[in-house]
């Protein structure tokens, strides 16, 4: 009982942490956004929406490999794996979301590069 107790504790604790906010924008966006005239400002932008998005797609990667392990694994999980794969699922979408939304951010800018030129 306390192995199960243990493993969950565990499994709780790597969940936490891999949801905890990193801050995906060191640099203030706002003031990013507002002061880009050129053409470099915004490919700058640009690289740094796809950075975003690239370390969100390691997240969704990280989660679908949890989920697997979840669904494979339901019997060791206990009454617990459904709610686990829900979470899993939850962060899986919401990880996709900010993906897209970084990439359309990116092309925006790379848009507003070229017609600075």
């Amino acid at each position: 009982m306390k192995m199960w107790f243990s493993l969950l504790v565990l499994i709780t604790l790597s969940l936490l942490t891999s949801c905890a906010q990193m801050n995906p924008h060191p640099m203030d966006m706002t003031q990013a956004i507002q002061n880009a005239k050129t053409p470099t400002d915004h490919t700058a932008l640009a690289k740094h929406y796809e950075d975003a998005a690239k370390e969100l797609q390691s997240k969704v990667q990280e989660h679908k490999k949890r989920l697997q392990e979840y669904e494979s694994n339901t019997s060791h999980f206990g009454r617990q794996a459904l709610a686990l794969q829900t979470h899993c699922r939850n962060l899986i979408n919401a990880y996709e979301q900010a993906v897209k939304a970084n990439m359309d951010m990116a092309d925006s800018h790379r848009k507003m590069a070229a017609e600075i030129k």
